[in-house]
């Protein structure tokens, strides 16, 4: 029997390693203000508790079902559609994107949507315009990960990095083989993950809906339905 996780784990998720050497800058910043002035160390204080709040790293439940596509990132389903892939993935034919878009305040850990080997990683240095905007799978800063799936079919996942994103860190290698679920890395501070799609998977999620990373099917390779739709009530 699984252990119930304790209260303070599920309060305070643990932070992931990449945080702490900003985690302990801000602190320092924070503590350098207090002595200055002690308001401003009140405003620092403010900032390092933010710090830490971004690189939380929860553990998540992922579904192991075979063909399910799990959420790379927590965030805001950005958009959902046909879309040509970024040369770095030489991925061929057509493609079905979705795309998740993460604030400052999600969590910002990435994970990988299906079980597979990786058969390619590409980083394209690029330019940091708004990562809502379509335009930016293009144009910004990117890492790509072509991942051929247990069945065969090959996915592509970009990391891109937008208006106050700066570094994306991408922990996978070709010839590594990862689980659905399991992270790969993260962007600081706010960006986006999309996933492209064989054309004929249809999109379990709709625009506006917000996912989980981890935990949300946002496509099934197994489905016999047509892409969903979603209306704010």
């Amino acid at each position: 029997m699984k252990k119930d996780k304790p209260l303070l784990t599920t309060v305070m998720p643990p932070i992931n390693r990449a945080g702490w050497p900003f985690i302990a800058i801000f602190t320092a910043i924070a503590l350098f203000a207090a002595w200055l002035w002690e308001p401003l160390g009140w405003a620092g204080a403010i900032l390092t508790l933010w710090c830490t709040y971004f690189f939380r790293d929860p553990d998540r439940v992922t579904p192991v079902r075979a063909g399910l596509v799990i959420s790379p990132a927590d965030g805001v389903i950005q958009s959902v559609g046909p879309a040509e892939a970024p040369m770095d993935l030489k991925l061929e034919g057509a493609l079905n994107r979705i795309s998740v878009f993460m604030n400052v305040f999600d969590v910002h850990v990435n994970r990988i949507p299906m079980t597979g080997s990786v058969e390619e990683v590409q980083y394209r240095p690029g330019k940091f315009v708004n990562a809502s905007l379509d335009k930016a799978s293009q144009l910004n800063e990117r890492q790509s990960i072509r991942l051929k799936t247990e069945s065969g079919a090959e996915i592509g996942i970009v990391q891109i990095a937008g208006l106050v994103a700066r570094r994306i860190k991408c922990d996978v290698e070709p010839g590594q083989v990862m689980l659905a679920g399991e992270r790969f890395g993260l962007i600081r501070f706010g960006s986006r993950v999309d996933v492209y799609l064989p054309a004929n998977i249809p999109a379990l999620v709709a625009p506006g809906q917000r996912a989980v990373a981890g935990e949300t099917v946002i496509a099934d390779f197994q489905a016999q339905e047509v892409p969903r739709q979603g209306k704010v009530r």
